[in-house]
């Protein structure tokens, strides 16, 4: 791929992206700066549950952003509270979802996976939502890969957008998304890259909060970790380029970057900003 290709390839990725928030005490507060058009994403805790991630989601959209709530499965006690959540995005008119299994030991309800969430979502008159589902690229520490592209083949006529785990090798991710691909996954994917992380910060978060796959995964990729580790801050512009230069990226439907922030929200903004701006 010629330079000024993989420059816009770069540029078109960063402009497609938008960042994860965790729901924290005033997190609000960190966010009064930011450009209203701002796609936020907000994760769903295990211990404090679904309902925080959709009252802080509507605070979002009340100040004027655009969101895209995180409906955990094992978060959801039955297709009451299901609808209940629904009711409230509609209100709210958030026209986007995504839904993980959830980090949850054992569910909350009715719902143990993913899969079973969908499929009570699709009798709910949610055809003017945008549903993404979870991949995971680098694999699972737990779970085979095999049994995660079934997983993900079974639920892709249910989605209409896929969001995976943090990410950090650009040739298993350019590799696993032509094989999704030919497996007949034909969806946008947002893939999720590491935003710019001060590293006292993320040890506080993580150990404050412990939530979300991608923490879960840091800690269980001691490379990650290193790298992450062998300076104070991390940016991912090396990872970013590695990936735009992948040799058949075009062929694949790598859509934009779900940011994993960590809540080190004005950094990473601020580092995506300056790097559009200075591709333009």
């Amino acid at each position: 791929m010629q330079p000024s290709s993989i420059n816009t390839r770069i540029l078109n990725d960063l402009q497609n992206a938008y960042m994860e928030v965790i729901p924290v005490p005033n997190i609000e507060k960190k966010l009064e700066g930011l450009s209203r058009s701002t796609h936020l994403a907000v994760t769903c805790s295990p211990t404090k549950g679904v309902d925080e991630t959709i009252e802080l989601s509507s605070h979002l959209v009340d100040m004027g952003f655009e969101v895209t709530p995180h409906i955990a499965a094992k978060c959801v006690t039955d297709n009451s509270h299901l609808n209940s959540i629904i009711h409230t995005l509609k209100e709210k008119n958030i026209k986007s979802v995504f839904v993980p299994g959830g980090d949850r030991p054992e569910p909350a309800g009715d719902f143990s996976n993913a899969y079973q969430l969908l499929v009570s979502m699709k009798d709910m008159n949610v055809s003017d939502m945008s549903i993404g589902i979870a991949a995971h690229p680098e694999g699972h520490p737990d779970i085979k890969d095999e049994v995660l592209i079934n997983e993900l083949i079974k639920k892709k006529d249910l989605a209409d957008y896929v969001v995976t785990q943090m990410c950090f090798d650009a040739n298993i991710l350019g590799d696993w998304l032509i094989k999704i691909k030919n497996e007949g996954v034909d969806l946008p994917v947002w893939v999720g890259l590491p935003g710019v992380i001060e590293r006292g910060r993320l040890l506080r978060t993580s150990l404050r909060i412990g939530v979300g796959d991608s923490l879960r995964f840091l800690r269980k990729k001691t490379q990650v970790a290193a790298e992450i580790m062998k300076s104070s801050i991390y940016y991912p512009d090396s990872l970013v380029e590695s990936i735009s230069k992948y040799d058949q990226i075009d062929a694949t439907n790598l859509a934009g970057y779900h940011i994993y922030c960590f809540n080190q929200i004005e950094i990473t903004e601020k580092w995506r900003e300056e790097k559009i701006a200075n591709m333009q």
